[in-house]
């Protein structure tokens, strides 16, 4: 297995330090028309990411469907991704569930599967202040022993992580950086500033339009589900951004902010928010030939014809697909 959360850079003071960075895409899962994994389409879908220049890889997070998969699925897809990934770059994992107790025995069962690196919610359903969420950080890493990543996206947990929350549990070492997919530019600039003193510490964004922003701010990288779709145009964007060339910074994020548009392309009103992302990013990847079809899992419908008419038209035009 590779080093764990390898990729190096340099510090401001010049110091060295093996904290992840860069382009970390949360991958996608393909599924074939009878609805079963796609191990080899996934294959591919690693290859085409790294290929991109990613610095790692996120598998069952909400782009992965991960609510969606059973048990069996989400441990055919870890080892199906480390296989392809054959050490290249990292590869974290999310391991989600309602209660500490099952994150833990989620974390097991993956321990032993190649994972480097695990990305946590706060608990869900069950009602909980921040001494108990305080608490599962700590139990998780206690029990994982891996670099433990907070996942901050109350839209799927209705709970917002402060930047104090976090920075504490950053200089306690419970943490090693946070994915945050708030939303809250306000709470991501302060998180940024509360923890800038910690050179290893990583922040993320979880944005897709607006990672010039992030990057001019300070954030260490990204985990944009539209780099599934087009991992070479953000990779180009953070090397922008570390070289200082603000311009083609903003000229990239303009270009992937175009292509986001993919996310709008299904009919309003016949598909879930959720299949309206997935699938559009699903729909793109079967276009590029990466995937071999755009199928959801149940009950998410698939776009259809007239939709994927629409994406392909957006991939054209932003230079991806060829008319």
């Amino acid at each position: 297995m590779s080093t764990p959360l390898s990729t190096t850079e340099t510090t401001t003071d010049n110091a060295p330090t093996t904290a992840l960075s860069g382009i970390v895409p949360p991958v996608i899962t393909p599924r074939d028309a009878a609805g079963n994994i796609d191990t080899a389409s996934l294959a591919r879908v690693v290859d085409h990411l790294i290929d991109g220049g990613v610095s790692g890889l996120f598998i069952l997070g909400s782009s992965s469907e991960v609510p969606y998969l059973t048990n069996a699925e989400r441990d055919v897809v870890a080892d199906a991704t480390v296989a392809a990934v054959r050490g290249r770059v990292p590869v974290l994992a999310g391991v989600n569930e309602q209660t500490t107790n099952r994150v833990i025995d989620e974390g097991r069962r993956l321990l032993d599967r190649g994972i480097e690196g695990f990305v946590v919610t706060t608990p869900y359903y069950a009602i909980s202040d921040d001494n108990e969420v305080a608490s599962h950080f700590r139990s998780v890493k206690e029990a994982l022993a891996l670099p433990l990543y907070a996942y901050d996206v109350p839209v799927r947990t209705h709970r917002k992580l402060s930047p104090a929350f976090l920075a504490a549990l950053a200089e306690d070492g419970v943490i090693a950086g946070v994915k945050d997919s708030s939303g809250d530019d306000v709470s991501f600039r302060q998180l940024l500033l509360a923890t800038a003193h910690l050179a290893d510490f990583r922040v993320f964004t979880g944005h897709e339009v607006v990672v010039d922003g992030a990057l001019l701010g300070g954030a260490h990288g990204a985990v944009p589900g539209l780099a599934n779709v087009d991992p070479a145009g953000y990779v180009r964007m953070h090397e922008a951004a570390r070289a200082g060339d603000w311009a083609s910074v903003r000229a990239e994020q303009d270009r992937l902010a175009r292509l986001f548009e993919i996310v709008f392309a299904p009919t309003p009103g016949r598909v879930s928010g959720g299949a309206a992302g997935l699938g559009a990013f699903k729909t793109a990847l079967a276009l590029l030939g990466v995937i071999d079809n755009n199928r959801m899992s149940e009950p998410m419908l698939s776009l259809n014809a007239e939709e994927t008419a629409r994406i392909r038209g957006i991939l054209v035009s932003t230079g991806l697909l060829a008319e």
